[in-house]
């Protein structure tokens, strides 16, 4: 995967990561009894959270002092 794919990548991430954050506020505004729902979008979202960190930690890497 080159580098412009992975920033790509990381940009469909996050916006998927953004709407996961909308749907999951939109369902506990309504009122939303179905916790099992709304525990899987915070699973799916701690996922991307974590594709997101591999994602950046390859393109932007550690400068050491």
């Amino acid at each position: 995967m080159t580098e412009e794919e992975m920033r790509k990548r990381l940009e469909i991430l996050r916006v998927e990561h953004r709407d996961l954050d909308a749907a999951i506020d939109a369902l506990n505004a309504a009122g939303s009894n179905d916790q099992l729902q709304i525990a899987r979008l915070k699973k799916r979202k701690l996922r991307l959270k974590d594709q997101i960190a591999i994602i950046e930690d390859y393109l932007i890497p550690d400068i050491i002092a």
